[in-house]
């Protein structure tokens, strides 16, 4: 088999992507998709945190440009927006379809011919935004894009809270992990995403990818073919605790792991009721995360800059907070 070719293909013709989708489907019949275990009855159109039963809810669908350089590149990542979360962020940016479930209902036909028609448009990636708590609907749809001639890698984009015995039924379906590291202080996670253990399970499956897919391979033009990207979202007051999960990651992983580091937090949704997450982050707020990373020699990625988003390795800019 050509090696440019995703390795969901060789699984799709060996059977053993049916054999994922089974497994993954039997989760649903007491859910445990994610750290919640909800134990619902979801194909009997029960549903627990998630607030979705069996049909895949979409918001919207497109080429993005906005992503990381390696995943958006020059033609966008097929990016397939879903809506509602195991999370319950309350500064969620996305909070109208995350939380509020703005989107329609699709069928797993449709959401095939979404991704068929996102290769169409030339996308260099098929970009799953949300998927934790429809992982199984996911994979149903792509066994039907794979029949209608799906050839593109798959990214998934995760908010991390992960259970990683669900995260192994993805290896060699899913090429890049775009997985976010949230929090290092399990009070913070509970009080501000209502995510129990979110460091501890965040953390186990940030292994397991690591497991799957150690080193990340990039094509001629930049595009990254396969490998994890972590975002760390810096939130006010030290709320995030990068310094540990920056220890982690050059500890537990590599120091080669690329990081995105972001800057953009405001106050969206419900934060504005809590004082600590009250406001942007500052300016030095922003310097003390990108020193954690230097400390730790975290050097693979991209920071924030007056012009988007620069590569984090010997860069001196000005940060646009």
């Amino acid at each position: 088999m050509d090696r440019n070719l995703p390795k969901y293909l060789e699984l799709y013709e060996q059977g053993i992507l049916k054999k994922r989708i089974d497994a993954a489907f039997e989760l649903l019949k007491k859910c445990s998709l994610c750290p919640h275990r909800c134990q619902v009855d979801r194909t009997n159109n029960q549903k627990g945190i998630c607030r979705v039963a069996m049909t895949p809810i979409v918001y919207s669908y497109l080429p993005h440009h906005g992503e990381e350089p390696a995943i958006s590149g020059k033609r966008g990542s097929g990016t397939i927006f879903f809506s509602f979360c195991n999370l319950k962020c309350i500064y969620c940016q996305n909070y109208h379809f995350s939380q509020l479930g703005e989107g329609r209902e699709v069928s797993f036909e449709e959401l095939a011919t979404m991704m068929i028609e996102l290769q169409k448009q030339q996308c260099h990636n098929i970009n799953l935004v949300t998927p934790t708590h429809i992982m199984p609907q996911i994979l149903k749809s792509l066994s039907i894009a794979i029949e209608k001639g799906l050839q593109l890698p798959i990214v998934y984009n995760t908010s991390g809270y992960e259970l990683p015995q669900v995260i192994k039924l993805l290896e060699d379906i899913i090429a890049i992990y775009l997985v976010d590291m949230r929090y290092s202080n399990n009070e913070f996670s509970v009080k501000f995403s209502s995510a129990k253990d979110y460091p501890l399970y965040n953390q186990q499956s940030l292994k397991e990818m690591f497991r799957q897919i150690p080193k990340a391979e990039f094509d001629k033009d930049g595009i990254m073919k396969q490998g994890i990207i972590v975002r760390h979202l810096v939130l006010p007051n030290n709320i995030s605790g990068t310094e540990e999960i920056a220890k982690f990651i050059s500890t537990e992983l590599s120091k080669e792991v690329y990081i995105s580091l972001m800057s953009q937090y405001h106050p969206y949704y419900k934060a504005k009721d809590y004082p600590e997450l009250s406001r942007r982050i500052t300016k030095e707020e922003y310097q003390q995360a990108i020193d954690c990373l230097k400390k730790y020699g975290l050097n693979n990625g991209w920071i924030q800059s007056a012009g988007g988003l620069e590569r984090m390795a010997g860069v001196n800019i000005k940060r646009n907070i």
